[in-house]
């Protein structure tokens, strides 16, 4: 599921983010949302969240 619309994710989901440091490799990294970085409800390339590990990037795809 795209994660361009903020209203798909919710704190707990299970998601893929780009990190800054991988957006050209397009390497993702999987983890549960604690937090919502990005305050509009729509963003082209992916809405900005934190993970509960502590990492920050944009929504590639909702797992769950």
């Amino acid at each position: 599921m795209d994660g361009s619309y903020r209203e798909k994710i919710s704190i707990g989901s299970l998601v893929n983010i780009v990190q800054k440091k991988d957006q050209r490799s397009g390497e993702l990294t999987e983890g549960i949302v604690k937090d919502f970085l990005t305050k509009v409800a729509f963003h082209h390339r992916g809405i900005k969240v934190r993970l509960e590990s502590g990492e920050i990037g944009r929504v590639q795809e909702i797992l769950d």
